[in-house]
């Protein structure tokens, strides 16, 4: 039966075309998820700062919260107590034990690093030579541009300037250099080492690149503070060592180091010294590669979305896979009922005929395999790129495809096409010779117990989890069930396709018989009589456009309910920002701006509620906002409910009305809560504000807030101008006296609070794109090799007096029939997910979104269905009527 497979594939090869692009799609997409997964899982950062390091001890990045399994991710470094050193270094083992303080400090250039040039405003200056002296550069907004980076040579450095600092090339405008700075002590752990000069004193700062004397400035908490560099030392760029009393003072948790490397005996078994480390405490002790984690901790917090991404998007392909290529398989076993039939009139029997078209998939599908691992390499690596680009994936981490994602994209190719193929061979198979003959003829039989049955348990299945989205769930946690309602009634719809297909060509026939006349009453007769036919063309349409659509809408409905519920009670006219951080100084000095209505720090992080443990929030932790104590005129985003702003100073909070409600904790009662580091705090309630249900958040004072994040910055100043007061021109020209800030209207502010739901935006944008263009490689498969097994019907038609151009004509009414039946189930899905979801994300059942979107799918639809159909419609009308087809 091999050899009879073999042979058949000769003279079929355009029947078995589709599921040859169908495996070769499938195993690129599941092998590129592969190595998506295997890379979260591996998260390999090679250490570069620690690498002199045996052992590396950081804080655990989870919190276990009490009376409940539960553990909530800690966004911000935990850090180590330092109390824990003399422990760590009485360790059986360990000889040395060093702690890292780590913190930001953003260099800025002085007046004689560059040459002569001036520049501001966004026009690059030209820089003289190098060690020359530079001059200010003028705002674009008015006020003195920062100072320039070093001169390179003749023609010195080029940089651009904006909202009031200068250009580049000598001393105008330059570019601050986000650097990490260090006490001088931790840098044996990387290890450095002195090239030039000596270790720092205070007031001096060791650094790869300068010369030594030279005076340096850095942003630090906002503030510049000058230091003189006393040495260079070769290692890693990016890095600043202080003497280790300044790094003391410039950290703002002195309490905690950032890191503790450990030096061990030659000889040592270092998993028995990582398991007495443990012992000490919250501890998370690492090794070898993993030591890289402790220098990016933002590392290990993508990791479980990089592996959640990658779970979901790989299982989803490999079902698309699954059921494309069993379409494909399925139709071609139903073009090929006359071959079965006189297969089995000659004697052969059920078990030979499986074998031969399992024969046959094995045929097609292992090439295909071996030919799609190859795209898959590429897109695994184009995927985390972009991922990376996004801030979904780290792009520090290595990206890791081992024999594992090969394995797993082969495997599920060629399961999916034994599958596929065992299932379009049932029927074919068990069939009696002389009810094969006389079936061969006629249509085949769509309908079965079985079918029925699943069919009628996926759309429960979404009915169900329509009813559960309406009716128990709330913002942003309804996508949690309305995404899964999606593939039910897709399912559902599928399975039972040629019933919804008949009852929508019920719906569109009048008005297309109406307009076409002759050629719309015979499309329509064909398609009524070959209703598993025009299901299997409808189908792939009705995923196409139910999945994208449901899916794109459900994000831009997301995105702007957040935007709406965020910006409905911000009060705020302008915003000061600054990567640098800005100081409680400048927080003054715009206070004292004339006009300036208010102003207030703006810190944004998560956290874990204790006590009450009623919360309103599960195990991804409270969204908490840090803001200064402020009166009724303040700029805080709320609309209080009780209590007062005022207050907010020390260790107190302002909750959530329906918190507040569900657990009884109004103001003047106590919650406790875990921040973003790790750390306890027992609050005082002062006020409540009313919040959109599914969008609450905690407020709390900002110094608190800032204090307990890995950076411990202030980005953000929220400033309110008073009635009819512009308050504008003498912010920026504030900001200009400052480096690194700039000024920005409340559009900033809104972009920063929809920044997570943007990127997981466009993250699914490009999956669903994926999928869209793998369901696309289905609809044409299927139209395609539809309309090439008709040429018989087609030489038909023309022996009766039938043009070519009316058979087109025909063609062409069932391609529109065909298309508007797509897309009318398709919408019906789209909408069974849409309409409950945002009626409890936006409070209106409308989806909130650009008409573009949903033309662009349904233009694509069609543009694919007509393709698909016309084009190899034409190319068979070319042949006589008379010429016998060799597919048939």
């Amino acid at each position: 039966m091999m050899r009879l497979a073999l042979r058949t594939l000769r003279y079929r090869k355009s029947g078995f075309l589709a599921t040859f692009v169908a495996v070769v799609f499938g195993t690129a997409i599941v092998m590129a998820c592969g190595g998506l997964m295997e890379t979260g899982i591996r998260s390999n950062v090679e250490p570069q700062r620690l690498a002199g390091s045996a052992l590396v001890i950081t804080g655990k990045q989870s919190h276990l919260r009490p009376d409940t399994e539960d553990a909530t991710p800690l966004p911000e470094r935990v850090g180590v107590p330092i109390d824990l050193l003399p422990q760590i270094r009485s360790v059986q083992g360990v000889t040395t034990a060093i702690g890292d303080y780590t913190f930001t400090a953003i260099t800025t250039p002085t007046a004689t690093d560059g040459g002569t040039g001036t520049g501001g405003g966004g026009t690059s200056g030209g820089g003289g030579a190098a060690g020359g002296t530079g001059s200010a550069g003028t705002g674009s907004t008015g006020g003195a541009g920062a100072a320039g980076t070093a001169g390179t040579g003749a023609a010195g450095t080029a940089g651009t300037g904006a909202a009031g600092t200068a250009g580049a090339g000598g001393a105008a405008g330059g570019v601050p250099v986000v650097a990490e700075g260090h006490n001088w002590s931790s840098a044996v752990l990387a290890p450095y080492h002195l090239s030039s000069g000596r270790a720092p004193r205070a007031g001096q700062v060791v650094v790869s690149s300068g010369t030594v004397g030279q005076q340096l400035t850095f942003l630090i908490s906002g503030e510049p503070r000058t230091f003189t560099i006393s040495g260079l030392a070769k290692g890693p760029e990016g890095h600043a060592f202080f003497n280790d009393s300044d790094a003391a003072q410039l950290v703002r948790n002195p309490g905690r180091f950032a890191d503790i490397g450990v030096q061990v005996a030659p000889g040592t078994d270092l998993d028995a010294v990582r398991k007495q480390l443990q012992q000490l405490g919250n501890l998370t002790v690492t090794t070898g590669i993993d030591r890289g984690l402790a220098e990016h901790p933002d590392a290990e917090s993508h990791r479980t979305a990089l592996i959640a991404i990658a779970g979901s998007f790989g299982g989803i392909a490999a079902m698309t896979m699954m059921f494309v290529v069993a379409s494909t398989l399925a139709l071609a076993a139903q073009h090929r009922e006359r071959e079965f039939a006189l297969l089995r009139g000659i004697g052969t029997t059920p078990g030979q005929v499986r074998r031969m078209i399992l024969g046959e998939a094995l045929l097609v599908s292992l090439p295909a395999v071996v030919l799609g691992c190859l795209p898959g390499i590429f897109l695994g690596r184009f995927l985390f790129d972009q991922l990376g680009a996004h801030g979904v994936a780290s792009p520090v981490v290595e990206f890791s495809q081992g024999w594992i994602p090969f394995a797993a994209g082969a495997g599920a190719a060629v399961l999916a096409a034994i599958g596929a193929a065992l299932i379009a061979a049932r029927k074919s198979a068990k069939i009696r010779p002389v009810e094969a003959l006389a079936e061969a003829s006629l249509q085949r039989r769509w309908f079965s117990w079985i079918r029925l049955f699943f069919g009628l348990v996926a759309l429960g299945g979404g009915l169900a989890l329509l009813i559960v989205t309406a009716t128990v769930m709330s913002g942003p946690l309804a996508a949690s069930t309305a995404g899964p309602s999606v593939l039910c009634w897709a399912i559902g719809v599928a399975l039972l396709g040629p019933f919804w297909t008949k009852a929508v060509l019920a719906f569109w026939r009048w008005p297309i018989q109406a307009l076409t006349r002759v050629n719309g009453r015979l499309a329509i007769r064909n398609l009524s009589a070959r209703s598993v036919a025009l299901s299997a063309a409808v189908v792939p349409v009705m995923l196409a456009v139910g999945i994208s659509t449901a899916n794109l809408y459900m994000q831009t409905t997301q995105v702007h309910a957040s935007s709406e519920a965020f910006t409905r009670d911000l009060r705020a006219d302008a915003v000061l920002i600054s990567d640098a951080g800005l100081s409680s100084k400048l927080l003054q000095q715009v206070r004292a701006v004339p006009g300036v209505a208010s102003a207030s720090s703006y810190v944004r992080s998560m956290g874990a509620v204790d006590d009450p443990r009623n919360a309103p929030w599960d195990e991804d932790g409270a969204p908490v906002v840090g803001v200064d104590a402020q009166g009724a005129d303040g700029t805080a985003p709320v609309r209080l409910t009780a209590g007062s702003l005022q207050g907010l100073t020390g260790l107190t909070a302002a909750v959530p009305e329906s918190m507040a409600s569900k657990t009884g904790r109004g103001v003047g009662s106590d919650i406790t809560m875990t921040l973003g580091d790790g750390t306890t705090v027992k609050l005082r309630v002062v006020a409540t504000f009313a919040a959109e249900r599914g969008y609450e958040t905690i407020m709390l004072p900002a110094s608190l807030v800032a204090a307990h994040t890995t950076d411990g910055l202030t980005r953000q100043l929220l400033v309110r101008a008073a009635p009819g007061a512009d308050v504008r021109p003498a912010l920026a020209k504030l900001a200009a006296a400052h480096p690194g800030v700039q000024v920005a209207d409340r559009s900033a502010l809104v972009a920063t609070n929809v920044e997570d739901l943007q990127t997981q935006a466009w993250v699914n944008y490009m999956l669903v794109g994926m999928l869209i263009a793998y369901t696309a490689v289905s609809v044409v498969n299927t139209l395609v090799s539809t309309t090439l097994r008709r040429r018989r019907e087609f030489a038909l038609q023309r022996l009766t007096g039938s043009t070519r151009l009316q058979v087109l004509r025909m063609l062409t009414t069932e391609s529109t029939l065909i298309t508007l039946i797509g897309i009318t189930l398709g919408t019906a899905v789209a909408l069974a997910c849409l309409l409950p979801f945002s009626s409890k994300v936006s409070g209106s059942a409308i989806p909130t979104g650009p008409v573009w979107i949903y033309l662009a799918i349904a233009g694509a639809a069609a543009v694919l269905t007509f393709g698909s159909t016309l084009v190899p419609a034409t190319a068979a009308l070319r042949h006589s009527p008379t010429q016998p087809s060799n597919t048939d």
